[in-house]
């Protein structure tokens, strides 16, 4: 067998999640999208940007990285 540097890919099918959020955590979503088009000159959609935004808020969690690493 090859021995590739390249890993199999993971698992990459979606998974749908529906949430609700309040009101004000929506206007704050769609302000960050303005914002968003303002700062990169493309317009995303907030359920676009919200997948994005959950990892990125993850992976800066110490506490939730420090536990995954540790097999928890």
């Amino acid at each position: 067998m090859v021995d590739l540097r390249l890993p199999k890919l993971p698992d990459r099918t979606p998974v749908k999640v529906n949430i609700q959020v309040s009101p004000q955590l929506f206007a704050d979503l769609v302000q960050y999208a303005a914002l968003y088009k303002e700062v990169y000159g493309q317009e995303e959609a907030v359920v676009d940007l919200i997948p994005s935004m959950l990892g990125a808020f993850l992976d800066s969690d110490r506490g939730f990285t420090k536990a995954r690493a540790g097999g928890r």
